[in-house]
C-alpha cells in the first residue's frame, strides 16, 4: 500500500485519541505512507505525531489526489465520504451507522459509540477490524502508541516560569462547551489549598477564555500565573511537555498532558456517553475523578451538574498529592 488517509476532523482531545490508530497502522505497514485529515487548528497536534507522515486540511479538500489506497471514516462526513467515493479510493472504511456510509464507504463496520462500554481509543480501533487487524487493545497498551514525539520549541519567556524548585502544575478550568465543567468556585477552592511552598500553578485558556475569567482570576492568590490567551496551541503542547501535572475537565489539553506521560487529572460526570469509561485521559500517570452513582437526573439539568458539584477539591488535591 501506498497511502492511507485517517480522517478525524473534530476537537482536539478527539485527535489525540485519534493518534494511537495511526501508530498501530505504522506497525503493522511501516512502509505506508499515513495522511491525517483534520481541521487546520488541530494540526499542531497531529504535527507531533512520529506515526503521521503528511497532513490535510479538511476545508481545502484537492480535487485531484495520487494513489491512495485506504481512507478510514473515524468521524464520518458526508462530504468526505462522497469525496473519497469520488476519486475512487479502493477501500473506504466506515460504521454502518449512517445511511451516506452505505451509499459512498464499501467496508462497514459495527460500531455503536454512544451506548459502548468501552473507551474512545479501543472504539476508533474497532475500524482496523475490515484490514485484519485485531481490535482488541487494552488502555494500558494504547497509551504506548500516541508517538507525540515531535514537541516545538518553547518559548523562553514561558520556560523561565518553571520553577525547577516545586511541582509546575497547569489548571485549565473551561471546556469551551466540550464537556461538563466542575465550576470556577471549585477550582478556586483547590488552588487557594495548593501550598505555593511546594506548587507552581499555571492558568491556560484561550483568548475567550481569557475575557471569560478576567474577574475569577483577579480573586486568586497573587502568586499564580495567568497564561490564558497567550498560548498558541503549538506553544501550549510545548508547555505541557515541560511541566509535571494539569488538572481539567474532559478537554483537549487533557489528552495532550496524559498522552505525553504527565501527571493527567481529570474531572468527569457520570452522564453516559460523557462518563470517564469512555473519555478518561489514557496515560501513563493519568487518573480522573468521578462519582459512581446514577447521574440521569444530570441529562435534564446540563447548566448544574450535581454529580460533579458532589466532588470535593479535597480529592483532587490528594490525587495531586500523591502523584
Amino acid at each position: 500500500m501506498q497511502e492511507i488517509i485517517i480522517s478525524r476532523t473534530d476537537a482536539i482531545g478527539d485527535v489525540v485519541l485519534t493518534l494511537p490508530l495511526c501508530g498501530i497502522l505504522k506497525k503493522h505497514f511501516p512502509d505506508t505512507k499515513i495522511t491525517f485529515l483534520g481541521q487546520s487548528y488541530t494540526q499542531p497536534v497531529i504535527a507531533t505525531c512520529q506515526h503521521v507522515d503528511t497532513f490535510l486540511d479538511v476545508k481545502t479538500l484537492p480535487s485531484y489526489i495520487p494513489k491512495v489506497d485506504i481512507i478510514i471514516h473515524v468521524f464520518p462526513q458526508k462530504h468526505i465520504l462522497k469525496w473519497a467515493y469520488q476519486h475512487k479510493i479502493p477501500v473506504r472504511i466506515c460504521t454502518y451507522s449512517r445511511l451516506y456510509a452505505w451509499l459512498y464507504a464499501n467496508r462497514l463496520v459495527s460500531l455503536h459509540r454512544k451506548n459502548s462500554d468501552l473507551h474512545e481509543a479501543q472504539l476508533n480501533l474497532k475500524l482496523l477490524k475490515p484490514l485484519g487487524i485485531s481490535t482488541e487493545y487494552s488502555l494500558q497498551e494504547i497509551r504506548q502508541h500516541y508517538g507525540m514525539t515531535k514537541i516545538p520549541p518553547l518559548p523562553y519567556y514561558i520556560q523561565q516560569l518553571i520553577d525547577p524548585n516545586k511541582q509546575n502544575w497547569i489548571i485549565h478550568p473551561t471546556s469551551q462547551g466540550s464537556a461538563r465543567e466542575w465550576g470556577l468556585h471549585k477550582y478556586k477552592q483547590l488552588i487557594e489549598h495548593l501550598n505555593p511552598e511546594q506548587y507552581n500553578i499555571f492558568i491556560t485558556g484561550t483568548e475567550k477564555d481569557k475575557l471569560f475569567l478576567k474577574e475569577w482570576i483577579k480573586n486568586l492568590p497573587p502568586y499564580i500565573h495567568d497564561l490564558t490567551g497567550k498560548l498558541s496551541l503549538q506553544d501550549l503542547i510545548a508547555f505541557i511537555s515541560k511541566i509535571d501535572g494539569l488538572v481539567a475537565g474532559s478537554t483537549g489539553p487533557l489528552h495532550i498532558a496524559s498522552a505525553l506521560g504527565k501527571k493527567a487529572i481529570g474531572i468527569y460526570p457520570s452522564i453516559r456517553p460523557m462518563h470517564p469509561q469512555r473519555w478518561q485521559p489514557v496515560g501513563t500517570q493519568a487518573q480522573y475523578v468521578s462519582i459512581d452513582k446514577d447521574c440521569t437526573e444530570c441529562k435534564k439539568t446540563p447548566q448544574h451538574c450535581a454529580c460533579l458539584q458532589n466532588i470535593n477539591y479535597t480529592t483532587v488535591l490528594q490525587k495531586m498529592n500523591l502523584s
